[in-house]
């Protein structure tokens, strides 16, 4: 039985070369006993890795590669939820230090967070550059240059938990590599646990690996030489390789298991809470929003409240509290209230419309009592999906909004979506060409007219463009690694506006760091990431078109003295709908798309529900998946008198079959 304990995936930008459910997946096949996930001062992997775990049933350690300035770097493990947090908030604290993408962490600042982690410390070694980048060792192997102190003070950190990692690789000197690790190990009164230093997930992915490491380095495969791997020994080995090798280092290999046994921790541990100070006083979040509504729906309906309006009040406002959701409603409310403080034009949009809660809230400016909207395809117990709501406010003054909730909530409670940056077919040729040494005349030519978003490229007729044989040994190299490499991360990016807030500090949930922008920070998770663990966001949007029609509204109140809102402007004036009939939309939200435009001539739209409609043939995704039925929401046909537009009338029969 083995578990392995130091594994980097190609979120380890640059360094891994294999996916997280790739090694999860194949540590399942061999029979591992666990897997940790290991990533260079980061956990932006870990939720893939957690979600194949899952589905493999692979026991999967959580931790991370940490470096410091000043020290050997080490792995830190977590063995339950308090050391996670510890985890995250060192993290954390060491890239909100540095730039984007970098991490500043000395050994000061691992014994102020180490907390209960558990910790393997990694032995540098004498040689030529030892790559450090890599963390990997020359071919020819001295003895440790670790110093003794350092390895003390580790030591003096974490205690009996702490271990000193044995990694080999069958290089040249394996032997008085043993000799010298197990001199250390007792020298410094630390025990001697088993590591892979795993780097991908079979051992053909060297080549592509290789790769990665020219590209970091700026040259060429043929150039990096010392820096590559001596050999493919970096992957994931069968348990009697792993036996075979270590067999000389007794108790290396059962220690890996009892770090295992001791990291009891997952990511389904992890409960998500969103703000809830937003309630005055003693008040219950649910209690202030019932509250609200009521007041907002007053505010809507001077002349008293709707029947209709009012049944889907009491609907909606009892599905939130059976859900938990009101917390989340409080502070979209909240942040849609400082926005209107500041004469910010914004408005809800998407499924968000269908909430006659949002319309009270004055989170969206679609009125329940002249639609019949569904608040289900917003929110809905049957399919257990989180809201989600999308404000945009006007392009110019969104900032304003972000930095408002970075100053209410602070660093450590809100931080904007990560969005993971991948290659596709372009770039991947592109850094794999230059990666190869083919010249930059080549590698444009490749890349000139290829799709970049496209994930299976016709590579094999790139290449003949290049003067490149498919079939030769370089156009089959260069075809392989592209494939591969298309879909790699390739850095963390922001998230156009989503923002996570948090009711205790998000910077224990997931760690955050410096975005490019100055004042941005951003968390290590993408969306499907917060999908997957059950986190809420908000999407602060910017619509330059907000901006316009904020002006045209000034210049309204201008020249007439008249006061237009979102809510106010005349749902079907005429003359705006001759000009919608003739594809006149340029700067029209929603139908200034070509194809949007082409169907307005021939479709003819008179009314907001015309619209509505026409959109949704162009955009047919809910009519596909059944959640919505276009003809009147009644299924014995197409009725005349309820429904007079007969160009709308006749497409919907072709394209429905009635």
């Amino acid at each position: 039985m083995y578990a392995e304990l130091h594994c980097k995936t190609n979120f380890s930008f640059l360094q891994g070369a294999s996916h997280p459910d790739e090694l999860v997946t194949q540590a399942a096949q061999l029979g591992y006993a666990a897997l940790a996930i290991t990533d260079r001062n980061t956990l932006a992997g870990i939720v893939r890795a957690h979600l194949a775990a899952k589905q493999t049933g692979l026991p999967l350690l959580i931790g991370a590669q940490i470096t410091p300035v000043d020290a050997p770097p080490c792995l830190l493990w977590a063995p339950h939820r308090t050391a996670y947090g510890s985890l995250c908030r060192l993290i954390t604290h060491g890239r909100r230090r540095a730039e984007k993408g970098e991490c500043y962490l000395t050994l000061e600042d691992i014994s102020q967070h180490g907390g209960s982690l558990l910790a393997g410390v990694i032995p540098t070694w004498n040689g030529p550059l030892a790559n450090a980048a890599k963390d990997s060792s020359p071919a020819i192997s001295s003895p440790p240059l670790t110093s003794h102190q350092y390895l003390s003070s580790y030591r003096d950190i974490f205690a009996d938990r702490c271990y000193l990692l044995a990694e080999l690789h069958h290089g040249a000197n394996d032997s008085a590599r043993i000799d010298a690790l197990t001199s250390l190990s007792h020298r410094v009164q630390l025990p001697l646990v088993a590591a892979g230093n795993v780097h991908y997930h079979m051992a053909d992915r060297i080549a592509l690996h290789d790769v990665l490491t020219a590209i970091a380095q700026g040259t060429t495969v043929s150039q990096i030489g010392t820096r590559r791997f001596p050999n493919a020994q970096r992957h994931l080995r069968t348990l009697d390789q792993i036996r075979s090798t270590y067999l000389p280092l007794a108790g290396s290999l059962q220690r890996t298991l009892e770090i295992a046994s001791r990291c009891t921790f997952s990511l389904e541990e992890l409960r998500y809470e969103y703000p809830e100070e937003l309630a005055p006083g003693d008040l219950a979040p649910i209690a202030y929003l019932k509250e609200l509504s009521w007041q907002g729906a007053q505010q809507r309906y001077p002349r008293g409240i709707p029947a209709k309006v009012r049944q889907l009040i009491e609907h909606e406002l009892q599905l939130i509290e059976e859900l938990h959701y009101e917390a989340y409603f409080l502070t979209v409310w909240d942040l849609v209230r400082f926005a209107r403080s500041q004469d910010i034009l914004c408005q809800g949009r998407g499924s968000a419309a269908n909430s006659a809660i949002c319309y009270c809230l004055g989170i969206t400016s679609v009125d329940p009592d002249t639609t019949d909207v569904l608040f289900e395809r917003f929110i809905s117990r049957e399919r257990n999906e989180a809201p989600d709501i999308d404000v945009d406010f006007e392009h110019e003054r969104r900032e304003e909004v972000l930095q408002y909730l970075y100053r209410k909530y602070g660093r450590e409670r809100a931080g904007m979506t990560a969005v993971v940056t991948t290659y596709r077919s372009r770039s991947a040729i592109r850094d794999v060409g230059k990666a190869l040494g083919l010249s930059l005349d080549r590698v444009d030519v490749m890349t000139k007219n290829l799709d970049g978003y496209a994930r299976h490229a016709p590579l094999e007729d790139v290449c003949q463009q290049a003067d490149i044989a498919p079939g030769s040994a370089l156009g089959k190299r260069l075809v392989s690694l592209v494939n591969t490499l298309v879909g790699f991360p390739r850095h963390l990016s922001q998230h156009v506006g989503g923002m996570v807030m948090t009711q205790g500090p998000l910077c224990e949930l997931v760690p955050i760091e410096n975005a490019s922008m100055e004042d941005r920070t951003v968390i290590q998770w993408n969306k499907d990431d917060l999908d997957e663990l059950g986190i809420l966001k908000v999407d602060c949007l910017s619509l330059g078109i907000l901006t316009a029609i904020h002006k045209c509204f000034q210049l309204i109140k201008h020249h007439h003295d008249k006061t237009l809102t979102l809510a106010s402007i005349p749902p079907d004036d005429k003359a705006v709908y001759d000009m919608i009939c003739g594809a006149d939309t340029i700067g029209v939200f929603q139908i200034e798309s070509r194809a949007q435009m082409n169907m307005l001539p021939r479709l003819r739209p008179r009314n907001y529900y015309d619209l509505v409609i026409e959109v949704a043939i162009v955009r047919p995704g809910p009519i596909q998946g059944k959640m919505v039925h276009p003809y009147l929401r009644r299924r014995s046909g197409l009725e005349k008198a309820r429904y007079p537009n007969a160009q709308i009338r006749n497409v919907l029969k072709k394209t429905l079959g009635v």
